[in-house]
């Protein structure tokens, strides 16, 4: 079977709203972070990996999941991405965790911040829970 490492960072997350896309398809957790800011799209994140974030050397923290191809499949269609040359909501990427050069995956993300507030916190649940509260 082949397992693909994807990195995560908002809903997606334990505990958090879209969690049951990804929950019977990932094989382990591990946690990471990767070069990018987050900005507030309501219920949900995004990650930006723009020169804002390059000048700042921002950090997104998150978890590196392991899952099987019906895993990212599931994902893809939650996050409207049709493929690499299609037009889709979010892009996936491949990146490298920031603190082990050893971790790499695919991630979600958009090219600009399409006018949302940046998050200043590098890790969405921390922001979300202090919106919600």
């Amino acid at each position: 079977m082949d397992l693909i490492r994807v990195f995560i960072y908002g809903s997606l997350l334990p505990g958090h709203s879209n969690h049951h896309v990804v929950a019977n398809f990932v094989h382990d957790y591990s946690p990471g972070q990767i070069a990018g800011r987050l900005v507030d799209f309501g219920p949900y994140p995004a990650a930006i990996r723009d020169s804002v974030a390059k000048e700042c050397n921002s950090i997104i923290r998150g978890q590196w999941i392991t899952v099987d191809r019906a895993g990212l499949a599931s994902m893809d269609v939650l996050e409207d991405f049709h493929g690499i040359d299609e037009y889709n909501d979010y892009d996936r990427i491949w990146v490298q965790d920031i603190q082990n050069a050893e971790v790499s995956g695919w991630v979600y993300v958009w090219d600009t911040n399409r006018g949302c507030p940046a998050i200043p916190e590098a890790y969405w649940p921390d922001f979300f829970a202090r919106k919600s509260g």
